[in-house]
């Protein structure tokens, strides 16, 4: 077991440092169907790909309401950052904030960080802020905005249930350091993307 841990650790280490063209999702992907576009930009880079995992793990991990509600926070609060980047309201700090979450979202599964329900939620929604503009930016302008959107949420869904998915199974099989791996390998990529 902990010779596969270790190799799969390094597999994923160097995927994140060997493929710099996904550490950033902002880049066109030249799809022509809203929907299909919105699916593919959360998918399209680590920070985003790692960061709604997080979400998914952190919330599994705390338990209790925590499952369902810092996801539906992080979705909620995304659909309204993104109609901010589809306005074209000014924000600073999008790309360290989006780094950031993948960073400190790490940090909090791996330290087991069990916070009142409000301040988790109020975290993610911070962090949803970023990641909801990042995606309202990137809309081309030919494309329907509605079925962008719905492409986004469904994909950022789809992550923060795989996140969960796997928290179970961390559960299930009394595996409790898994949580603090899955932690590590995201903080480790939260700080390599501080320097990319």
């Amino acid at each position: 077991m902990k010779k596969t841990f270790q190799q799969n650790l390094s597999l994923a280490l160097l995927t994140i440092i060997f493929m710099p063209s996904l550490v950033y999702a902002h880049t066109s992907v030249g799809h022509t169907a809203g929907f299909t576009y919105g699916l593919s930009h959360p998918l399209g880079g680590i920070d985003h790909i790692l960061a709604m995992l997080a979400v998914g793990i952190w919330a599994a991990q705390t338990g209790g309401r925590a499952v369902w509600s810092i996801p539906l926070t992080f979705v909620s609060i995304m659909i309204l950052g993104s109609v901010l980047g589809m306005f074209g309201v000014a924000l600073p700090f999008i790309e360290p904030g989006i780094v950031m979450s993948v960073l400190i979202l790490g940090v909090l599964i791996s330290a087991a960080v069990s916070l009142p329900l409000g301040l988790s939620m109020a975290i993610v929604g911070l962090f949803a802020v970023f990641h909801g503009y990042a995606h309202g930016t990137e809309i081309p302008n030919a494309l329907s905005g509605l079925n962008y959107s719905i492409g986004f949420v469904f994909a950022t869904s789809l992550l923060h249930l795989s996140g969960i998915g796997a928290s179970i199974l961390f559960k299930k099989f009394d595996r409790p350091q898994l949580f603090r791996y899955a932690g590590g390998v995201i903080t480790i990529a939260g700080i390599y993307l501080v320097f990319a």
